[in-house]
């Protein structure tokens, strides 16, 4: 299964990815050995997560997500707990 997910960043900002290991991949952005934007950002909190059986299926969300705005990323995390 792959994951689309939401990372708060230690300065407020969000980031947006995707894994097929959720809690493997937030451990490799909180060692700042994951994502360029991230490692400078530490610590980060997963704020949200959607599973998809499939890899463009969860890239399509990814990239559905990053173009939206941060007001309109913060109602999907609110909206999803």
């Amino acid at each position: 299964m792959w994951h689309c997910y939401i990372l708060e960043c230690s300065d407020g900002t969000l980031y947006t990815g995707i894994t097929t290991d959720i809690e493997m991949r937030l451990n490799t952005h909180n060692s700042g050995k994951g994502a360029k934007y991230t490692r400078t950002r530490t610590p980060v909190i997963l704020k949200w997560s959607k599973e998809f059986s499939d890899r463009p299926t969860a890239a399509k969300e990814e990239y559905r997500i990053k173009k939206l705005s941060r007001l309109e990323k913060i109602k999907i995390i609110e909206n999803n707990q």
